[in-house]
């Protein structure tokens, strides 16, 4: 899939060096190892996803099946806000949805603009190669897609750089996930699913390989180390899940704070009613392994841009954010408060006009403005605030709804969970018996991967079966590798 790449031209770049005009701005970010990975194999070229080759490929060279993949995927962005502000794009989503039939330079142009479109328009701006390719429009050649794609990839060879120099100012934080962004509580055993909500229906077997969660989260340390030359000290738990099973990995890993959602901590707390006393500081979680700082995000606040503002005029949207903060900072009077901003850091812009530059551009102003907050990090607010008020025991759940159900209890969810048990219960059995002949840590990266969250989020909800088939061609991968014919259903949706 070309995720990877495309959130990486749109997003991953531009977001932290649009801080450079506002050094009051401090700013924390997570990386996922396994998407840095990707996005290091693209600049290695190592990798080409099916929509880089099809880009590839001469329009006049396209058989039928190429066309319709082009036709039921080269829209893949947001049409008001993506597609409708480029005419000719514009034009064959028009032509498309009409089922009119498509030429030559029809399919040679939509190969061009899904590519541009996903550009950040700050790179269509000012890299005068793309700039004149944004200019031409329409009737464009093979060269043109050459330079678009060849242009991708010179952007993302610039992420890990851009994010190193913004750390060793002092910027930006970088936090870490898992790994292959797994649900850890569900690795430690997926009976934590039901400690979360009683009514889940569980897998016929049980995963628990708890092991697994702890090579998750040290691997990623490892990962974060090699590329910045140091350790980090926050982890955002893969869809902020956590649960008591897993903080003495975390503890054992050397992160320092993890974060997770207000819902969590009035659970937690026992608390019935939101309460923004308890919300608005770090809390302590202790064990025999060490103690971790945890913080929790305002769900209100931080859903109001992902999910509401985009809607909204820049200069409204951003009018109301500060009133909020400046409402928060009347009721804490003279006291000082951590008000944790969390949310996904590159799927709400495409929703905003711009790509979102006037709404952050706007905050960002009003934010090194401001007399009654400061833009801060974890770490450096924990430096000076470290936590106090000790959290007993933490209540299992995630940021959807405060429990597991994204990833289990359905048929589908919980079919592969009883696939990936099979599965890596072959692992341990090679693991004991010996595993001559075997790549051992090819298996082991493959099982890692499969231990992913995705997958599971979209069974029984994947409009394409994209997840169904990439997940049942990595199963069918490790059991390659270990060099054992793969189970028949493997070969059918789970």
């Amino acid at each position: 899939m070309p995720w990877v790449r495309l959130h990486g031209i749109k997003d991953y770049l531009d977001m932290v060096k649009m801080l450079d005009k506002y050094p009051a701005v401090r700013q924390t970010f997570n990386l996922v190892p396994s998407l840095v990975e990707q996005v290091e194999d693209y600049v290695s070229g190592e990798v080409k996803d099916k929509f880089f080759e099809l880009t590839l490929k001469p329009a006049d060279k396209l058989d039928q099946q190429d066309k319709e993949f082009l036709l039921s995927r080269f829209f893949s962005i947001n049409p008001e806000k993506c597609i409708a502000v480029h005419p000719r794009y514009y034009e064959l989503y028009l032509k498309h949805k009409a089922s009119k039939n498509f030429t030559t330079q029809d399919f040679l142009d939509l190969q061009v603009w899904f590519n541009l479109a996903w550009f950040d328009p700050y790179f269509r701006r000012n890299i005068p190669a793309l700039k004149k390719i944004v200019g031409k429009g329409r009737f464009y050649n093979e060269e043109d897609k050459t330079i678009v794609l060849n242009t991708q990839l010179e952007i993302l060879s610039g992420v890990i750089p851009v994010y190193k120099e913004f750390i060793a100012k002092g910027q930006i934080e970088a936090s870490i996930s898992p790994y292959y962004h797994p649900i850890l509580p569900l690795l430690y055993n997926t009976k934590t699913a039901k400690e979360a909500n009683i009514k889940t229906t569980l897998p016929q077997v049980q995963f628990s390989w708890p092991q697994d969660a702890k090579a998750q989260i040290d691997e990623a340390v490892e990962f974060y180390k090699a590329r910045f030359g140091m350790a980090p000290a926050g982890m955002w738990p893969s869809e902020e899940a956590v649960s008591r099973h897993i903080l003495p990995f975390i503890m054992e890993s050397g992160i320092k704070w993890i974060v997770a959602d207000e819902g969590i901590l009035f659970r937690s707390l026992g608390l019935k009613k939101r309460d923004t006393r308890a919300l608005y500081k770090p809390h302590l979680l202790k064990g025999k392994e060490g103690q971790l700082s945890i913080i929790f995000r305002d769900r209100n606040l931080s859903d109001l841009i992902g999910f509401v503002y985009h809607r909204w005029d820049s200069k409204s949207a951003v009018a109301d954010f500060m009133k909020h903060l400046e409402n928060i900072a009347a009721a804490f009077k003279n006291q000082d408060i951590l008000v944790t901003i969390a949310m996904d850091g590159e799927n709400a812009w495409e929703y905003y006009a711009n790509d979102g530059h006037d709404f952050l551009e706007l905050l960002y102003e009003n934010l090194s403005s401001a007399k009654f907050v400061t833009a801060t990090t974890p770490q450096e607010y924990l430096k000076s605030h470290p936590a106090e008020h000790e959290i007993k025991r933490l209540a299992p759940g995630s940021w959807i709804y405060g429990e597991f159900g994204k990833w289990i209890g359905n048929p589908h969810k919980n079919r592969a969970w009883e696939s990936l048990t099979e599965a890596r219960s072959e692992l341990e059995r090679i693991e004991k018996e010996g595993s001559d002949g075997i790549d051992i840590k090819l298996a082991w990266k493959q099982m890692r991967v499969l231990e992913g969250s995705d997958w599971f989020w979209w069974y029984g909800e994947d409009p394409n079966g994209d997840f169904d088939k990439l997940f049942r061609m990595h199963a069918r991968n490790f059991y390659q590798i270990i060099g054992k014919p793969h189970p028949a259903y493997l070969n059918n949706s789970l």
